[in-house]
């Protein structure tokens, strides 16, 4: 099942957290309950990208591209993702999802969701490639473009050594699904 009753709580409460500015960070506050664990009594791995949908759209929401990409026919599509785990979330432990945009190349931003303990430690780390797709004109958006509609006025900087190495792998492993059809 979907986390639908969060989602609802995130939308319902976006405006208290007021409009997402590109460098900020968004945060999500949760606790795990008996619906997100698996067998070791932590966590799911997949409950985890549910919860980052969530960060993810709240940046959405609070940016105003969702609302854009209904005027426009746009699509905001997840590329690809690539995680990490370091420390487990316990059954009713509370934790953050603080998500954010990192940076941006022509139609590909790179996004970062960080699963924070109570006591700051990072229990694990989602690193996203994400585009918009135009669907009328079949092809993906600017993301200046698209930063410039949404009325900011940022450049975006460059890519970490890190992201440079999960831009690499994402499209390395782009590649190799790509030959196997």
């Amino acid at each position: 099942m979907y986390v639908w009753a969060r989602l609802a709580r995130m939308a319902a409460t976006k405006s208290r957290r007021g409009p997402y500015r590109f460098g900020d960070e968004g945060r999500l506050s949760f606790r795990c309950l008996p619906t997100d664990i698996d067998f070791n009594m932590h966590l799911n791995n997949a409950r985890y990208m549910m919860l980052a949908d969530v960060g993810r759209i709240d940046i959405f929401m609070r940016s105003g591209l969702i609302e854009l990409a209904r005027k426009r026919g746009w699509a905001p599509m997840l590329g690809g993702l690539q995680t990490v785990f370091v420390r487990e979330i316990r059954l009713w432990k509370r934790f953050d999802v603080v998500s954010s945009i990192e940076t941006w190349s022509g139609s590909e931003v790179i996004g970062k969701h960080r699963f924070v303990l109570e006591n700051g430690e990072t229990a694990a780390l989602i690193m996203t490639s994400a585009g918009v797709y135009d669907r009328a004109n079949r092809r993906f958006v600017l993301i200046d473009d698209l930063v410039r509609e949404l009325g900011a006025d940022i450049t975006p900087r460059d890519a970490s050594e890190e992201e440079s190495i999960f831009i690499a792998s994402h499209k390395g492993l782009r590649t190799l699904a790509k030959s196997k059809d």
